[in-house]
């Protein structure tokens, strides 16, 4: 055979064996090498592609794995007859391009977190500490509810910060609400109809969907979910998040809170799922207190995760059941396995128990403090704009007259992220004016930001000067 019929280059990403297989492989389909031809030597083809005899032999393996050639003791290698095997045409794998995220020069994500103060030292110490032999055991699978140690630091801080009242053993860690919704539902009925606040989360709708469960939007307003509205509705277990509303920033009134536990309490298939995803961040007046500690402990599964609290990226959540689904979930999941590393449980748990997790929350209440009423002062200089759902969490409402989508794109043109009320929606809804979620946290220059926004959108400034 005709040792120039093989090409490799040496800078292509692909491994050279893999060229030369494919190269080799591809003569013999086109009939380019006779049937029972023998192939060159390792040591002849290795001097006169000037590479190594073992990037010669993985290549001859790969063949005589596929049955393109057969290999005779201490003969060679001979090209084996196509006839007797299958023929797969080679198509051409277009390169797939990967979706990347819209970079911004100021980017109001409801989601960004303040990444310039993180505790990188105190967390690494904790890190390098785990990572040695004396922990070796870590290697191993751990307990399937989650580290003991990681749910006993959540009980306590959960008891001491929220008033939530638990054992360890109610806890259940997984990586994302993602991952925990649907064990949750698993915990009812086929058919159970789940009541979602509306606007809301849509991730939570798809997932409730995706598992083929009813789905009843209920509105919200100035005061939190209607649970009038939920009461005329055939939902047995609703999703709430009643510390912050999710997109808009309302907290559940004390009222609404009775009538949404009294509505729970009317019947023995009643749930209510609270979602407390950011409560560590309220910036006027005292904590709310979480429906799970008002009288809520039997009819109340409380979820939470550190995505805010500590990093989106950790990739750490939990919820926290009643005992009366407790024993369901222990019967249904008993193959389960935990999905957060064993490791990252325990750096999170010693961070905790040392009082790490406690001092970096202060720090960042008072870091996200000055962030927020910076922002709110920015917007108070253009009169144009309405601002609700301001006394917590990391984002605030902004209302605006125009076109939303309009407003949203010449934003985002600018090199400017804001995210529109629009895409939270469950289901059709009109609204008079624009409205936007503004978050703050990853923002540093948030006056030049809000005035850059306002720029763009071509709203004036007023000033003390300009009265």
């Amino acid at each position: 055979m005709d040792l120039l019929l093989f090409s490799l280059n040496k800078e292509d990403i692909t491994p050279l064996y893999e060229q030369l297989y494919e190269g080799i492989k591809d003569a013999i389909i086109q009939k380019k090498i006779n049937v029972g031809e023998k192939l060159p030597s390792k040591r002849k083809l290795s001097d006169f592609l000037n590479i190594s005899q073992t990037t010669i032999e993985l290549a001859y393996a790969q063949l005589l794995a596929e049955g393109y050639i057969s290999a005779k003791a201490r003969v060679g290698y001979f090209v084996e007859d196509l006839d007797e095997l299958p023929y797969v045409e080679k198509h051409t794998i277009l390169p797939k391009t990967p979706t990347q995220k819209p970079t911004y020069t100021y980017d109001f994500n409801p989601s960004g977190i303040d990444i310039e103060h993180f505790p990188f030292s105190t967390w690494r110490k904790y890190a390098r500490d785990l990572y040695d032999t004396a922990h070796a055991d870590l290697l191993l699978t751990g307990e399937a509810q989650g580290e003991f140690a990681l749910r006993q630091e959540i009980a306590t801080y959960l008891y001491q910060s929220r008033g939530v009242e638990c054992s360890p053993e109610q806890i259940v860690i997984g990586s994302g609400t993602e991952q925990l919704l649907p064990m949750l539902i698993r915990l009812f009925e086929e058919a159970t109809v789940f009541a979602l606040e509306h606007p809301g989360y849509p991730s939570v709708d798809r997932i409730l969907r995706q598992h083929g469960r009813s789905v009843f939007p209920i509105n919200v307003d100035d005061e939190g979910i209607i649970v009038n509205e939920l009461e005329k509705s055939n939902a047995d277990v609703v999703y709430v998040t009643p510390s912050h509303q999710f997109p808009t920033g309302a907290i559940l009134s004390a009222t609404r809170r009775t009538q949404l536990l009294n509505w729970a309490a009317a019947s023995p298939t009643r749930y209510i799922i609270e979602d407390d995803y950011d409560s560590e961040f309220r910036y006027t007046g005292k904590p709310i207190p979480a429906l799970q500690a008002l009288n809520g402990k039997d009819k109340v599964i409380y979820m939470s995760t550190f995505t805010k609290s500590l990093m989106p990226s950790l990739r750490l959540a939990y919820f926290v059941l009643p005992p009366s689904l407790l024993a369901i979930y222990q019967r249904v999941f008993t193959y389960y396995t935990s999905t957060v590393p064993r490791f990252d449980q325990h750096i999170v748990a010693n961070f905790m128990r040392d009082g790490h997790f406690s001092k970096h929350l202060n720090r960042m209440r008072k870091i996200y403090r000055k962030k927020h009423n910076a922002l709110i002062d920015a917007f108070t200089h253009y009169p144009q704009v309405r601002i609700t759902g301001s006394q917590a969490g990391m984002h605030i409402l902004l209302a605006l007259e125009g076109n939303e989508q309009q407003l949203w794109q010449s934003a985002k043109t600018q090199g400017i992220g804001v995210y529109p009320l629009s895409q939270y929606l469950l289901q059709p809804a009109h609204y008079a004016d624009a409205r936007f979620l503004i978050g703050f946290g990853q923002l540093y220059d948030i006056n030049q930001a809000v005035d850059a926004l306002m720029k763009v959108w071509q709203l004036k400034k007023i000033t003390p000067h300009s009265l």
